[in-house]
């Protein structure tokens, strides 16, 4: 059969990009080998923000009484009955874009997909049988997995990636958490507000090392006020799973530390799902585990374009999702412009939260930028004080000279629905007075944008 379009993967990009195809005209047809809507909706970004949204509930049972409500009896976590929400969700999610699909008339193929030479994907299903299929253009999306280090392999067990711990039967009573990254972060903060016994170890010098170094050592204090144990600088060299416990043997910079642990949770990062797809056989390049493209993801070979985690950038699902809109558009002939790499927001939802935007103060004075810096603690936010959410703060870094906005970083609660305002600034090229005269609404924790902002230009009202 042919199409004017094949997408092969579901996820965040490859959906978003079958269904804007669709909504220019053409005749699309998506290929996916397992759950629909990919890694995010099934295994990520959505039932992770499920887990979490029960750990504040619980959290805010266990301080009830800090807002002046006597909650009676014993509280506690039910994980199965939080596990099977969160899975909930998510099939809810996948069953929504399964929805989308059949609104837009787009065809889905199930089976393991195989680029081939002219254009065309063959697709083994689940029975065994195979069918070609061919397209004017292919669109690789096949997104990535758990990284796996050699002296951490995964059982499954005793040593998990983030699929087992979505779905845990029960609760461990101590965890080490390898990874301080987004997934490290959430599912160590996860654990340890269900009552785990959580070690976070990280090899580099800061958590979330990605962050403006500010974020990152207020996250830091963050999880050891919740009586988290976090090691920085400290690298796990082996788990010998052959007891009833882990003994997991960490490096740090005062010699070797063995911690015994029911489950290690390796959260080291992520490998491309570029295997057995038929890279090779079509001709496209790849470097470092990427698939090489241009502007517009077109590969090396004409028809043959790649977007989302298996591409140079950032590996994010609102990333993927704009390059696949961006791709298909270049596709249907519009006047589309490439996205610009370094306005994608980044965000981690633990308690506090983080997002941030653009250059950190390091990175910014790297590249050679004379700056102003703002910052504004949410302990002089109203609504921060009225919602018992006081830790953080919001930090701003403009271009002195000619008032670009370089970067925003924050941590605190919601900070992740508020970073939206500071990526259309940026996009617009708003100044900072265009900011400090826009007028936010009071009590809100978007203030402390405004005074950040403010406190950038020596403006600042509340502190």
């Amino acid at each position: 059969m042919n199409y004017d379009l094949l997408v092969l993967g579901s996820g965040p990009g490859g959906y978003v990009a079958a269904i804007r195809a669709a909504q220019l005209g053409k005749k699309v047809a998506v290929v996916e080998k397992a759950e629909i809507g990919g890694i995010c909706l099934n295994w990520g970004c959505i039932p992770t923000k499920a887990l979490l949204k029960s750990a504040q509930v619980f959290n805010y049972a266990k301080h009830s009484t800090d807002y002046g409500i006597n909650i009676t009896g014993e509280i506690n976590p039910d994980l199965t009955a939080i596990v099977k929400r969160s899975r909930e969700v998510a099939k809810g999610m996948s069953n929504g874009v399964q929805y989308l699909f059949k609104k837009n008339k787009i065809d889905l193929i199930q089976g393991f997909g195989v680029l081939k030479p002219g254009k065309q994907i063959e697709v083994n299903d689940k029975d065994g049988k195979k069918q070609t299929y061919s397209a004017e253009n292919i669109i690789i999306a096949t997104g990535a997995r758990s990284k796996e280090l050699p002296n951490l392999p995964q059982d499954g067990k005793k040593i998990i990636g983030y699929r087992e711990a979505l779905t845990l039967d029960k609760l461990p009573n101590s965890m080490v958490v390898v990874g301080s990254g987004a997934i490290g972060s959430e599912f160590a903060y996860f654990y340890n507000s269900m009552g785990v016994k959580v070690t976070l170890v990280e090899f580099l010098p800061n958590v979330v090392p990605l962050e403006d170094v500010d974020v990152s050592k207020q996250l830091a204090r963050s999880f050891k006020k919740a009586k988290m144990k976090v090691m920085l600088d400290s690298s796990v060299e082996s788990v010998d799973t052959k007891g009833k416990t882990c003994k997991v043997n960490i490096k740090t910079k005062k010699g070797m530390v063995e911690i015994e642990a029911d489950v290690v949770l390796s959260a080291v990062g992520i490998a491309t799902n570029l295997e057995g797809i038929g890279l090779e056989e079509v001709g496209i390049k790849t470097e470092k585990g990427k698939v090489v493209v241009d502007d517009f993801y077109q590969t090396n070979v004409p028809g043959y374009f790649a977007i989302g985690d298996i591409v140079h950038g950032p590996a994010l699902a609102h990333t993927a999702s704009h390059e696949g809109i961006t791709c298909v558009e270049k596709i249907a002939g519009l006047d589309v412009t490439p996205i610009d790499y370094g306005n994608i927001p980044a965000c981690t939802y633990t308690s506090p939260e983080v997002a941030s935007v653009g250059m950190t103060e390091k990175a910014a004075k790297e590249a050679g930028y004379e700056i102003k810096v703002g910052k504004f603690p949410f302990t002089a936010s109203g609504k921060a004080s009225a919602a018992g959410k006081k830790e953080g703060f919001v930090k701003v870094i403009f271009d002195a000279k000619y008032g670009e906005w370089l970067g925003c970083h924050m941590i605190g609660e919601n900070v992740t629905e508020m970073i939206a305002e500071v990526v259309v600034a940026r996009k617009l090229e708003t100044t900072g007075h265009e900011i400090i005269n826009a007028v936010h609404p009071h009590p809100t924790m978007s203030e402390a944008i405004m005074e950040a902002v403010a406190d950038a230009y020596g403006e600042v009202i509340h502190l």
